[in-house]
C-alpha cells in the first residue's frame, strides 16, 4: 500500500479536482435533470461535492461537524446556482486552497463519525472525486477512464471500507477478480461496474 507525502496528496487532489471539473464542463445543458445514480440527477452529484468542497476549510480550520452542520446550503440548485461550472470552481479552490496552507495535513478533522487526521481526510476526498467523475461521465457519456494515478491512490482508501460497504453511503463491494485492471476493482470495491 503505497504512501504519499503531503505535496503528493495536494497534488493528486488538485488532479482529482481537475478531472471533476473537466466533466462537469463537459455536462450539456439537457443532462443536469439526467441520472448520476439511484436518486441523484447530475445536478444533485455535482452539488454533493460542491457541498463536501465548502466543508474543507472550516473543518481544516478545526471546527467541530456539529458547528458546521447547517451554515451551507442543502439544496442542489441553492448550491450550483446560475451557473454550476462556476459554483463547482469556486467551491473546489477553496477547498484545494486551505489543504494547501502551511501544515494543513497535520491537522485533525471532527467529522460526524468522529476525529480523522487531515492526510486521510484529503485521501478520501481524493477518492470520492475520483469515483464521482466516473459516476460524472458515465451519465453523461463522457470519459470514464480515469487517470491511473487517482485509481491508484483511491484504491488505498477502497481497502479500507468496511467489507459490507457503509449503508447509506457505499454500496457493499461486487465481485471483481483481484487480477482485474485497477479501474474495475476500484469501481467494484464502491459497489459500481464499470
Amino acid at each position: 500500500m503505497p504512501d504519499f507525502a503531503p505535496t503528493e496528496l495536494i497534488a493528486l487532489f488538485q488532479r482529482a479536482q481537475a478531472a471533476f471539473t473537466d466533466r462537469v464542463d463537459a455536462v450539456e445543458p439537457e443532462q443536469w435533470d439526467d441520472e448520476a445514480l439511484p436518486g441523484w440527477t447530475v445536478a444533485d452529484l455535482v452539488a454533493h461535492l460542491v457541498s463536501e468542497a465548502l466543508w474543507v476549510p472550516p473543518l481544516l480550520a478545526g471546527e467541530p461537524f456539529d458547528l458546521i452542520d447547517g451554515r451551507f446550503p442543502d439544496d442542489t440548485s441553492d448550491l450550483l446556482g446560475d451557473d454550476p461550472l462556476t459554483g463547482w470552481e469556486s467551491a473546489a479552490d477553496g477547498a484545494l486552497a486551505a489543504f494547501a496552507q502551511d501544515r494543513a495535513l497535520l491537522h485533525t478533522v471532527h467529522l460526524s463519525r468522529g476525529p480523522l487526521s487531515a492526510g486521510e481526510y484529503i485521501e478520501e476526498m481524493t477518492a470520492d472525486l475520483t469515483v464521482h467523475s466516473w459516476d460524472l461521465a458515465r451519465a453523461t457519456h463522457g470519459d470514464t477512464e480515469l487517470d491511473p494515478a487517482l485509481v491508484t491512490a483511491a484504491l488505498v482508501v477502497a481497502d479500507r471500507l468496511p467489507e459490507a460497504g457503509v449503508p447509506g453511503l457505499f454500496d457493499p463491494p461486487l465481485d471483481v477478480p483481484r487480477t482485474a485492471p485497477p479501474q474495475a476493482r476500484l469501481l467494484g470495491r464502491y459497489g459500481r461496474r464499470g
